[in-house]
């Protein structure tokens, strides 16, 4: 009986993804573009926006949860943020989409989830602009949600996510380093062939280009041809679609959101957004036609808000201006490419529904592919996780 309990416990420990286990790429000597990261090299570098999550494992079918970005703490309702979306591949649920687009501001925290658990985040994300005193009167919400399709993992039918665990997130959130890889809306995901999960990452313009810093958060569960900042990986790890070892479905999908303190209209957010598919391809996604990838931007700049009322019909803006958009752009590239490579390398295999197993990327093989490919700056894993 002894031994036979043993087993099952030793099973159910294989089954938990462990988390944060390994380093960032950068503390590995891998450092993707030209321009330097923030302090913590996550999404919070931009001041005022905040990250929670809530990760559900239980069992041994269930691996799903819950992040939640908020673009600043406080009443989002009553002081709206300047924001767009750029769809990648439309083969997704983002919910909030249309009145985006239409009014160009958010006035909801970001949730990300599974697919399945979409309405009961839109549900959670009313309750939650409903318990601010201010908004007693408020009839309309929309709220903003994304997901990935994290079913081959976990028991997604089940829709173990509850309006509960949504709220905890979002009052879980904080500024400071965020949890990266099998966390939250990312613990069930799939990337290249790999453990996906979330993943996050930064720039910081210098002062002569306005100082301004984007930030970068992902939920990875797409696929293609894993490249790491021009190596490609994947096809060196002959492990990619298509290929006689992994001839698996590519889709999935691929949530970015992007953050922003610079001063931008949601005409030059969705220039943004754009530019954070570019970061998605560097990588070697392919946008699958069952991938649904899509890029937020947000400015929580005050110069852009946008207040619920006012006592005056004009609205006077200070914006960053067309000709300086390309640090910008630049940045969201970087920080997207970066944020989606840092997924995979903070994730851990992880074993889930029906007994599916998914991988870890094998990050000493890949270090090992990276100074044969004119890295030698790259330590090995164990050095760089030990300097943490």
């Amino acid at each position: 009986m002894f031994l036979r309990l043993a087993a099952i416990a030793a099973f159910l420990l294989a089954c938990l993804p462990a988390h944060a286990q390994h380093a960032n790429l950068r503390d590995y000597g891998i450092r993707i573009g030209v321009l330097q990261p923030g302090k913590w090299n996550a999404i919070t570098d931009v001041p005022g926006v905040l990250v929670g999550q809530k990760t559900l494992v239980q069992g041994v079918d269930v691996r799903t949860g819950v992040t939640a970005i908020l673009p600043y703490a406080g009443n989002i309702f009553q002081d709206k943020v300047a924001a767009a979306v750029y769809v990648g591949n439309g083969f997704g649920k983002l919910t909030g989409t249309t009145q985006i687009a239409e009014l160009g501001n958010i006035e909801t925290p970001i949730v990300l989830t599974n697919t399945l658990s979409v309405p009961t985040a839109a549900d959670a994300l009313i309750d939650y602009t409903f318990s601010f005193p201010a908004n007693a009167d408020v009839l309309s919400v929309n709220p903003v949600v994304g997901e990935t399709n994290d079913g081959y993992l976990n028991d997604i039918r089940g829709r173990h996510v509850t309006k509960a665990d949504v709220l905890d997130a979002i009052h879980a959130a904080k500024t400071g380093p965020v949890a990266q890889g099998g966390v939250g809306a990312g613990t069930g995901t799939v990337a290249f062939g790999f453990k996906g999960g979330i993943g996050t990452s930064s720039r910081k313009l210098p002062a002569s280009l306005g100082g301004y810093t984007v930030g970068v958060l992902v939920q990875t569960n797409f696929g293609g041809v894993l490249d790491i900042d021009g190596v490609p990986v994947g096809k060196l790890l002959h492990r990619y679609y298509l290929s006689d070892k992994l001839n698996d479905s590519p889709d999935g999908s691929c949530m970015i959101v992007v953050a922003t303190d610079a001063p931008l209209g949601s005409r030059n957010l969705e220039r943004l957004a754009k530019r954070a598919i570019l970061g998605l391809g560097k990588t070697g996604g392919i946008e699958s036609n069952g991938s649904g990838d899509y890029a937020i931007a947000f400015s929580t700049s005050k110069d852009v808000r946008v207040p619920y009322e006012s006592k005056t019909p004009l609205r006077h803006l200070t914006v960053v201006r067309n000709d300086d958009m390309s640090p910008l752009f630049m940045a969201a590239v970087e920080a997207t490419e970066e944020a989606i490579i840092n997924s995979l390398f903070h994730a851990e295999t992880t074993i889930g529904r029906d007994h599916h197993r998914i991988e870890a990327l094998p990050v000493d093989k890949v270090l090992q592919i990276m100074r044969q490919r004119g890295y030698p700056a790259v330590q090995p894993a164990a050095s760089a996780e030990g300097t943490r």
